[in-house]
């Protein structure tokens, strides 16, 4: 197993490397943690003309904290996030995710922005990131612009990057009072790919109403997909567990469209999609009881 031939580049700069893309365009394929590209380009599933290796180029790494968001770097490791104080106070979400996320090896050399950028529907991350209703900022010689987490991801393993752009920061809203968050998955074994997956982020107002209900969902349809039923059924109510439980079912009946494998069938991915919306849920809306 070898890749098609290619012609490497390792930029030192953000500039130097959207000058590249900008040359190859759409023969071009940025390198990243490479837990994704790698694999694909040695079974020739992927063979870009030109690799453009990002390790090497300043200014995409680390995390950064204000007082009303999240700020981290695509090129920032999963370990980084997995350990981070700042993303465990400011996106509590991501932290809970992490361990979810393959195994420990992987995390020490994938990035967030890979994963995105890779779009799986069965990774982790883009479920995460709909859930936080994250902003996605894509850079190219001409510019920046933002993108919502909701309008990125656009089909199995497709996004809005254009020829020529990079995704280069990603914007969290910090988490707010009276808020928690819960993740939780169903694999065969421990680090294998989810057969289906929630990440959950909710807020309650002082009287105890849903003010805020997003289930990001994965493994579950060509892409990650929000839990609109969830957010219609409970926004503006008094959480309960049957409450939990109706908005739960209704958003696997309509919100997903999972197919049947050599894993688990359609049927069944839907069953675990209600089992796994009101588990998240009523996690979360339990921590805040306590709180």
């Amino acid at each position: 197993m070898k890749p098609a031939p290619f012609i490497y580049h390792a930029p030192s700069s953000i500039e130097e490397a959207l000058d590249l893309l900008h040359e190859h365009g759409a023969d071009a394929k940025p390198l990243a943690g490479g837990q994704s590209l790698i694999p694909a380009m040695n079974f020739r599933l992927a063979t870009p003309a030109v690799l453009v290796d990002l390790n090497g180029a300043d200014g995409l790494r680390g995390v950064r904290r204000d007082a009303g968001s999240l700020e981290i770097g695509a090129m920032t490791v999963h370990r980084t996030l997995e350990h981070s104080q700042d993303v465990a106070q400011a996106a509590p979400l991501v932290s809970a995710a992490m361990p979810y996320v393959a195994h420990a090896a992987i995390r020490t050399r994938g990035t967030l922005g890979g994963s995105l950028a890779h779009a799986d529907p069965a990774a982790e991350l883009p479920a995460v990131m709909l859930a936080l209703d994250a902003t996605f900022t894509l850079a190219s010689r001409g510019g920046s612009r933002s993108v919502p987490a909701t309008a990125f991801f656009a089909g199995l393993f497709t996004t809005a990057i254009e020829p020529g752009e990079l995704l280069v920061n990603i914007t969290i809203p910090a988490a707010v009072d009276r808020s928690a968050a819960a993740f939780d998955e169903v694999s065969r074994r421990r680090g294998d790919f989810a057969l289906a997956g929630a990440a959950a982020y909710v807020v309650v107002g002082p009287d105890g109403r849903c003010e805020t209900a997003r289930v990001g969902l994965l493994s579950l349809a060509d892409r990650p997909v929000l839990a609109a039923e969830v957010t219609r059924l409970l926004t503006g109510t008094q959480p309960t567990r049957e409450s939990i439980r109706e908005s739960a079912d209704a958003s696997a009946r309509v919100d997903i469209d999972p197919t049947s494998d050599i894993h688990a069938s359609s049927r069944y991915r839907r069953q675990l999609a209600a089992v796994l919306i009101r588990r998240v849920l009523e996690r979360a809306f339990t921590s805040l009881e306590h709180a």
